[in-house]
């Protein structure tokens, strides 16, 4: 018997930030999405560029990130990426509820 998804249901938005793409996956969907990262990636461009390719998906957020998270936030900026990771509110910025995790714990759960 198959999940059945109602307006009250979560629907899971996976957002996997790597050093190459941002790609991101909700459920019910059957294609991922991405755009490209880089040095540059600040969290705030993440944020404007996950919104840009979910608008039409109904979603609660969580955020595998590629480094240490503690208290639902990144601990520090990753090598990889721009500046001002650490301590950035996702949830104020996608204005939803938002769980962060280690990009390799959410690979392990998934």
């Amino acid at each position: 018997m198959g999940a059945e998804y109602t307006e009250h249901s979560v629907n899971v938005l996976v957002v996997d930030v790597g050093g190459a793409h941002v790609k991101i996956l909700a459920t019910g969907q059957k294609q991922s999405r991405e755009f490209p990262s880089g040095p540059k990636m600040t969290p705030r461009k993440m944020v404007a560029g996950v919104k840009k390719l979910a608008k039409d998906w109904k979603y609660d957020t969580s955020i595998g990130y590629p480094g240490v998270v503690l208290g639902n936030r990144p601990a520090a900026d990753p090598y990889n990426l721009g500046q001002g990771w650490a301590g950035f509110d996702f949830e104020a910025a996608f204005k939803r509820p938002v769980k962060v995790i280690n990009d390799a714990a959410m690979q392990a759960l998934g």
